[in-house]
């Protein structure tokens, strides 16, 4: 008998065209577990099984023809609550949206819905994806499987929890500064904050440049499937990259034999790091050197960007809360109204200095470090995850700001770079480590070749059920 919950993507196509299993059965399958689990983990915003069952009927009269439109027919995802699907609300983690129906599919979505896939639900984020964490004042606390006294990290809380679980194969998120990584470092999972542009986005994000739509997935493979669908070009976005991507998932092979690997446990900063984290991911980086890669030690020398990244998020917040009334505000996050008004006295100068000139200062220090370096590894985050309810962890070492625990993730947004969080070990607590691999912008086939390469080397453990008690 088949244990659909252990199955990844890759696995289900071939299985579903020998007919040993159907798509209706892992939709039934995943939706009866999501069932069991959602009270525990609180992952979804919503949840539609008629339409999920629906998509899976469809698909499995494709099979049963012969006719699948491709890989991934068949196969469950999840998509995040801020993309927008035809026909679902889309409520940006806010209680004060509207529960209107979204009129049309966003790219990701509208290539996933090309490519037969089954939407399982839209899931869980903190109101505008303005944070780290993942709780919001329209779904509450999402909370991390590997124990659920912890939370998952944001802003893609309830994909990341759902990936771990492997409610769903694929898990779209988006990455503002950090919030696909930080949650796949939290959890377990693999997360994919591919080159800015390589995944369209419409509605354009109010953080701009910052934001980029990526995967969350239990294997690289999985992450490479989904990158060959939702990297099509569309339309609709135009900073989006015209040209149609490669196969990311040929490009897996291939190994890291002979490239250059820069390691930088601290990125040249003050950072608090967790002696565990420490520990778990230095040897991580030291497997490249195992797998045939120059590892050097070295930072890539540049000074904390938070000035520019606040400067642009800010003036984002201040332009998506700028239609909200005062008695609405009353009802949001208040650490959201509080950007946002920091926002509001952005000056249009300070505004086009941070996004053209500070940007690009960095994006060049990085292009002449990628040229010396084809990888950089970073701990994806310098702590494991921590109590839920909290923007930052209760011994107060990093203050009551949640950027402050993310150094290694927003510096990446800013060069619009692909990074991409493995995990790479377990605490004493049993909780996730996350490594970050960052390519040279563009080569996010290098970034996925060496994530495989690593994964082959160090297999992580997986979760079958929610652990831990609140």
């Amino acid at each position: 008998m088949t244990d659909i919950a252990s199955l990844s993507a890759a696995e289900l196509g071939p299985l579903f065209a020998s007919r040993e299993l159907s798509p209706v059965e892992v939709a039934q399958d995943a939706l009866e577990r999501i069932e069991r689990f959602e009270p525990s983990i609180n992952a979804f915003v919503l949840r539609d099984a008629e339409v999920t069952l629906a998509m899976a009927e469809a698909s499995q009269t494709r099979w049963l023809k012969g006719e699948p439109l491709g890989p991934l027919d068949g196969v469950p995802v999840t998509i995040k609550d801020n993309i927008g699907v035809a026909g679902w609300p889309m409520h940006r983690g806010s209680a004060v949206a509207s529960n209107a129906p979204f009129p049309d599919d966003a790219p990701a979505a509208a290539r996933l819905r090309e490519a037969g896939t089954v939407f399982l639900g839209k899931t869980t984020m903190p109101e505008y994806g303005w944070k780290g964490v993942g709780d919001s004042p329209l779904s509450g606390i999402t909370r991390n499987p590997w124990n659920i006294a912890t939370g998952p990290g944001g802003s893609s809380a309830g994909a990341a929890s759902c990936a771990a679980l492997n409610l769903g194969c694929i898990h779209i998120g988006t990455d503002g500064a950090g919030s696909v990584r930080i949650p796949a470092a939290f959890t377990g999972v693999v997360g994919l904050k591919p080159t800015y542009g390589r995944v369209p986005a419409w509605p354009i994000s109010t953080m701009g440049f910052l934001a980029h739509l990526g995967p969350l997935t239990r294997t690289v493979a999985d992450t490479a499937l989904a990158m060959n669908v939702i990297g099509q070009p569309d339309a609709r976005d135009m900073t989006a990259m015209i040209g149609r991507p490669p196969d990311y998932v040929d490009g897996l092979k291939g190994g890291v034999k002979g490239l250059r690997v820069a390691w930088s446990p601290k990125l040249g900063g003050d950072v608090l790091v967790d002696p565990e984290i420490a520990a778990l991911t230095q040897a991580a980086a030291m497997v490249f050197r195992d797998l045939g890669a120059s590892v050097e030690e070295v930072d890539p020398g540049f000074d904390d960007p938070i000035e520019p990244l606040m400067t642009i998020w800010s003036a984002g917040a201040a332009l998506a809360l700028r239609t909200i009334a005062p008695a609405e505000r009353a009802r949001m996050d208040p650490g959201l109204v509080a950007v946002a008004g920091q926002g509001e006295r952005v000056t249009g100068a300070a505004y086009v200095d941070a996004l053209l000139n500070q940007r690009n200062a960095l994006a060049q220090k990085m292009a002449q470090f990628h040229a010396r370096f084809d990888l950089l590894l970073t701990p994806t985050l310098p702590l494991p995850a921590f109590a839920v309810g909290a923007n930052t962890p209760a011994h107060g070492g990093y203050g009551d700001d949640w950027t402050r625990w993310t150094p290694f993730t927003y510096p990446f947004n800013l060069t619009q770079a692909p990074a991409i969080s493995l995990p790479c070990g377990l605490t004493g607590a049993g909780l996730p480590a996350g490594l970050q691999l960052v390519g040279a912008f563009g080569r996010d086939a290098l970034v996925l070749r060496a994530a495989a390469a690593f994964e082959a080397a160090r297999p992580f453990p997986r979760i079958d059920a929610p652990a831990g008690s609140v």
